[in-house]
């Protein structure tokens, strides 16, 4: 295999490529990996009733968040460790996912100083935050992201405490000496010490979580913050009423990629009540299970203004660095594109409800 046709062979590449802690804590799930799976197969239980004899000589993908006009809806998630995968880390899919035309969303648990990531990437960059049990230390974060150029901020709110991932314990999964996630180290030493031990993230990095946050931090954080926030991690639309209610700029249905509590839904499935719920008051971003063009465009049809991507950024990483992050966005866009010319729609916009059923209907 000389190049990948698509995300699978992508992820097969990199298989070959990366020792197999890191890749188990890549593509690793919480316990029995029942939503992992899930994510993955919703998408395959839904059906494109696609339209004929529209002119689709010219089919676009452009899409706009926040005011950015980027070339695909396809976007770079927060994930974690990338210098684990190539050596210049996040910098490196800083630039591949510019060149691609899309947007990045930078993990707090990158490898690389968020200012350096912002100084590389030529395209824009939100960053995802964990709200520290130290709020001071939250908010010299936040302005950090702030000062560097960063344009959104992104809460995750689905890890009150870190999902058991067991393929992590079995390999005795650990930051080799030189890779440390370098935008927390002045809050606490112990995400250097413990992250070399091989516990598994549970217990490297529990210290950083606070099952205390409600509601009212995303308030707080809404109001010091100069910048969009946005709730990741909502699986329930009441849950979006409230990310409404509390100042949110956009929420994200995620379930971290199955990595949290085993046996929540699929986001596909429950994406329709989500954006019913918001109304149009925000934009709805969608993770999880993406890994064919069909995929963006079903969760596009059902009211996700864009998709988020994250292992499959990862495997590109592997596999060819910032030119493989690239490929693999574009293989996507590309695959959205002919699957909207095939569907009959020439725009982002004709993506409508009624082009997408559950098998069977």
């Amino acid at each position: 295999m000389s190049f990948p046709l698509n995300i699978e062979e992508t992820e097969v590449l990199a298989r070959g490529k990366l020792p197999r802690d890191v890749f188990g804590y890549y593509s690793g799930a919480a316990w029995d990996a029942q939503t992992l799976r899930e994510n993955r197969e919703a998408y395959q239980r839904l059906r494109i009733h696609y339209h004929v004899l529209r002119d689709v000589s010219r089919c676009s993908t452009e899409c706009e968040i926040f005011g950015e006009k980027l070339s695909t809806p396809v976007f770079a998630a927060p994930t974690a460790f990338h210098r684990l995968a190539d050596a210049e880390g996040e910098v490196a899919t800083a630039r591949g996912v510019a060149a691609a035309g899309s947007l990045m969303t930078l993990s707090s648990l990158s490898t690389c100083r968020l200012e350096d990531v912002a100084a590389a990437a030529k395209g824009p960059l939100w960053f995802q935050l964990y709200i520290n049990k130290d709020r001071g230390f939250t908010r010299d974060l936040v302005q950090r992201a702030v000062r560097a150029g960063y344009k959104a901020l992104v809460v995750t709110c689905d890890t009150p405490r870190w999902g058991v991932r067991e393929t992590d314990l079995r390999n005795g999964f650990h930051l080799p000496p030189g890779i440390e996630p370098v935008n927390l180290m002045a809050s606490d030493t112990r995400s250097q010490s413990l992250s070399h031990q091989g516990a598994g993230l549970g217990d490297t990095m529990s210290w950083m979580l606070d099952p205390t946050l409600t509601w009212k931090d995303i308030a707080w954080l809404a109001g010091e913050a100069n910048l969009p926030v946005l709730v990741k991690g909502l699986c329930r639309p009441d849950d979006a009423v409230l990310a409404v209610e509390h100042g949110a700029a956009g929420v994200v249905v995620s379930n971290h990629g199955g990595r949290q509590l085993d046996g929540a839904p699929a986001t596909i499935e429950v994406l329709p009540q989500i954006v019913e719920a918001v109304g149009g008051r925000l934009p709805v971003v969608i993770d999880g299970g993406i890994r064919r063009g069909t995929d963006v465009l079903k969760a596009l049809a059902l009211g996700a203004c864009a998709v988020q991507v994250g292992r499959p950024v990862l495997w590109g990483l592997a596999v060819g660095g910032a030119d493989g992050v690239t490929t693999a966005l574009e293989i996507l866009r590309h695959e959205l594109e002919h699957a909207m010319a095939l569907a009959g729609c020439s725009t982002l916009a004709d993506l409508t409800p009624d082009l997408v059923r559950p098998g069977g209907q």
